[in-house]
């Protein structure tokens, strides 16, 4: 049976649990699964309640949310309400959605990149730009980032060009041992093209 007091009525649980739920719990709840705002109408569909219960329960709702602990907030918008992440929250939660480039698969560019280096290695960007026919730097910095490659020193002479060279990183992305199976895979691929 429901209990009725303010914003605080109690509905029980599901079938055969015998656990009450404050309508502000399944207000909460349904704002939490909804992917759009709710009206008080539809709320109150839900929560079985009144739409002056169903406010009353918001108002709670709201002013639970303000505290500083809590990383929601009630959001009232011309379709109704809906649950959203304080501003203060946004640096943290956007790291859920930002793209990992680690997860991100290898370009063309920087696979042909990283084949040179590999190969090649201590090798410059310019080095590895002549060989490729095409500027570097942009998948240079991105393969850094991921950490497939770093930076193994200053080649001596004019500029001191930074010197690249792969990371066990870059090992364990190819499932390879050692770079020595590098040498076996070219061999191989130059046995396949002859």
């Amino acid at each position: 049976m429901l209990k009725k007091g303010g914003g605080c009525g109690f509905l029980p649980g599901r079938e055969g649990n015998h656990e009450e739920l404050p309508v502000k719990a399944i207000v909460e709840a349904a704002l939490f699964l909804s992917h759009e705002p709710l009206s008080l109408n539809k709320l109150s569909f839900v929560a079985g309640v009144t739409a002056k219960e169903v406010k009353q329960a918001l108002e709670e709702l709201g002013l639970d949310l303000e505290k500083s602990e809590r990383g929601l907030t009630l959001l009232e918008q011309k379709d109704g309400y809906q649950l959203g992440t304080k501003p203060a929250a946004a640096p943290y939660v956007e790291k859920l959605f930002s793209e990992d480039p680690s997860s991100m698969p290898l370009s063309r560019a920087a696979l042909e990149t990283l084949a040179v280096i590999a190969v090649k290695q201590p090798v410059t960007r310019l080095e590895v730009e002549k060989i490729r026919g095409v500027k570097a730097e942009g998948v240079i910095d991105n393969l850094l980032k991921r950490g497939l490659i770093r930076i193994n020193g200053r080649r001596e002479g004019l500029g001191r060009p930074f010197l690249y060279g792969t990371t066990g990183e870059f090992l364990k992305y190819f499932g390879l041992k050692d770079l020595s199976e590098l040498k076996e895979l070219k061999n191989e691929l130059d046995s396949l093209e002859q």
